[in-house]
């Protein structure tokens, strides 16, 4: 059944109670890389760990997600500045424990290619925080091979 989040804006970025933050490199410039990010939201669950489906809702301004272990999330989109910023937070989902959540990509260019930094900023209550915490270094993990999977589709002609 999904739950109703509570629905934080761009600042909870810096706010949050939990903050992960991981980085990364793309040979791919901004403009691709936030292609892949704002314009081809299907397009995730061909680089994204752990995404199984997601489209694109209300224009552009909208997302719907499901997770390959049967997580849905319904989002709203908050940041969408071309090459630089992609943000959304997370409306509704069937994910217990989970109070607000907002995912903010930031994108710089770095050489020839593009760093990558996306910011997990959640609450909850304490052993939700204490669990996400414990799953830091798999969410990296996964950044990591989301971010290598990337690079490797975005450098195909």
């Amino acid at each position: 059944m999904a739950r109703r989040l509570r629905a934080v804006e761009l600042d909870f970025v810096e706010s949050a109670p939990l903050r992960l933050v991981f980085t990364g490199e793309v040979a791919a410039p901004p403009q691709a890389v936030y292609a892949a990010l704002a314009d081809d939201v299907a397009g995730w669950s061909s680089w994204f760990t752990g995404v199984a489906w997601a489209t694109s809702t209300h224009d552009g301004r909208g997302r719907e997600v499901r997770l390959t272990g049967g997580t849905r999330f319904t989002e709203t989109v908050l940041a969408a500045q071309p090459d630089e910023h992609y943000a959304y937070r997370v409306d509704t989902t069937n994910t217990p424990g989970l109070g607000a959540l907002l995912e903010d990509w930031r994108l710089t260019p770095a050489g020839g290619g593009t760093r990558v930094r996306w910011t997990f900023a959640a609450d909850g209550p304490a052993p939700f925080r204490w669990l996400m915490a414990l799953a830091r270094p798999g969410l990296g993990r996964a950044f990591r091979e989301s971010a290598r999977t990337l690079d490797r589709r975005l450098a195909r002609p």
